[in-house]
Protein backbone atom coordinates (compact mmCIF):
# COMPACT_ATOMS: atom_id res chain seq x y z
CA UNK A 1 0.00 0.00 0.00
CA UNK A 2 1.43 3.36 -1.03
CA UNK A 3 0.95 6.94 0.04
CA UNK A 4 -2.14 8.68 -1.31
CA UNK A 5 -0.95 11.88 -3.00
CA UNK A 6 -4.11 12.69 -4.98
CA UNK A 7 -5.01 15.62 -2.77
CA UNK A 8 -4.81 17.13 0.69
CA UNK A 9 -6.05 15.19 3.68
CA UNK A 10 -9.24 16.45 5.32
CA UNK A 11 -8.52 19.11 7.92
CA UNK A 12 -8.87 17.89 11.50
CA UNK A 13 -10.52 20.84 13.18
CA UNK A 14 -10.81 19.36 16.68
CA UNK A 15 -14.53 20.03 17.13
CA UNK A 16 -15.87 21.90 20.13
CA UNK A 17 -13.66 22.01 23.17
CA UNK A 18 -11.47 19.20 21.80
CA UNK A 19 -9.24 22.01 20.56
CA UNK A 20 -8.23 22.69 24.17
CA UNK A 21 -6.71 19.25 24.66
CA UNK A 22 -4.96 19.48 21.32
CA UNK A 23 -3.63 22.99 22.08
CA UNK A 24 -2.37 21.97 25.54
CA UNK A 25 -0.59 18.91 24.18
CA UNK A 26 1.02 20.86 21.34
CA UNK A 27 2.18 23.67 23.64
CA UNK A 28 3.61 21.18 26.15
CA UNK A 29 5.76 19.67 23.41
CA UNK A 30 6.79 23.10 22.11
CA UNK A 31 7.76 24.24 25.60
CA UNK A 32 9.83 21.11 26.20
CA UNK A 33 11.92 21.36 23.03
CA UNK A 34 12.21 25.13 22.67
CA UNK A 35 15.99 25.32 23.07
CA UNK A 36 16.90 21.79 21.95
CA UNK A 37 19.67 21.70 19.36
CA UNK A 38 18.87 20.16 16.01
CA UNK A 39 15.60 21.83 15.11
CA UNK A 40 13.86 22.24 18.46
CA UNK A 41 13.46 25.98 18.04
CA UNK A 42 12.08 25.64 14.52
CA UNK A 43 9.59 22.92 15.49
CA UNK A 44 8.58 24.75 18.68
CA UNK A 45 7.88 28.07 16.95
CA UNK A 46 6.01 26.27 14.17
CA UNK A 47 3.89 24.49 16.76
CA UNK A 48 3.18 27.70 18.68
CA UNK A 49 2.10 29.30 15.40
CA UNK A 50 -0.22 26.41 14.58
CA UNK A 51 -1.90 26.61 17.98
CA UNK A 52 -2.19 30.38 17.63
CA UNK A 53 -3.85 30.03 14.24
CA UNK A 54 -6.14 27.24 15.35
CA UNK A 55 -7.44 29.19 18.33
CA UNK A 56 -7.83 32.44 16.39
CA UNK A 57 -9.72 30.69 13.61
CA UNK A 58 -12.00 28.98 16.10
CA UNK A 59 -12.99 32.04 18.13
CA UNK A 60 -10.83 35.14 17.77
CA UNK A 61 -12.52 37.10 20.55
CA UNK A 62 -12.48 34.27 23.10
CA UNK A 63 -8.81 33.48 22.56
CA UNK A 64 -7.48 37.00 21.98
CA UNK A 65 -5.32 37.08 25.16
CA UNK A 66 -3.98 33.56 24.65
CA UNK A 67 -3.10 34.32 21.03
CA UNK A 68 -1.37 37.52 22.15
CA UNK A 69 0.73 35.61 24.70
CA UNK A 70 1.62 32.99 22.12
CA UNK A 71 2.59 35.70 19.65
CA UNK A 72 4.95 37.17 22.23
CA UNK A 73 6.26 33.69 23.13
CA UNK A 74 7.03 33.01 19.48
CA UNK A 75 8.89 36.31 19.19
CA UNK A 76 10.84 35.69 22.41
CA UNK A 77 11.86 32.23 21.20
CA UNK A 78 13.07 33.51 17.83
CA UNK A 79 15.19 36.06 19.68
CA UNK A 80 16.53 33.25 21.91
CA UNK A 81 14.91 34.59 25.07
CA UNK A 82 13.92 31.07 26.11
CA UNK A 83 12.98 31.86 29.72
CA UNK A 84 10.56 34.55 28.53
CA UNK A 85 9.18 32.22 25.86
CA UNK A 86 8.55 29.45 28.40
CA UNK A 87 6.90 31.86 30.83
CA UNK A 88 4.55 33.11 28.10
CA UNK A 89 3.70 29.58 26.99
CA UNK A 90 2.99 28.71 30.64
CA UNK A 91 0.70 31.74 30.90
CA UNK A 92 -1.09 30.71 27.72
CA UNK A 93 -1.50 27.16 29.02
CA UNK A 94 -2.93 28.54 32.25
CA UNK A 95 -5.46 30.59 30.29
CA UNK A 96 -6.62 27.56 28.33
Amino acid sequence: MGVDVRGPKPLDTHPGDEILGWARAQLAVARAILDNPGGGLLFATQTIGQVKSGLAERDEERWREVVSRLDRAEDAAVHRRFADARRLVDEALGAL
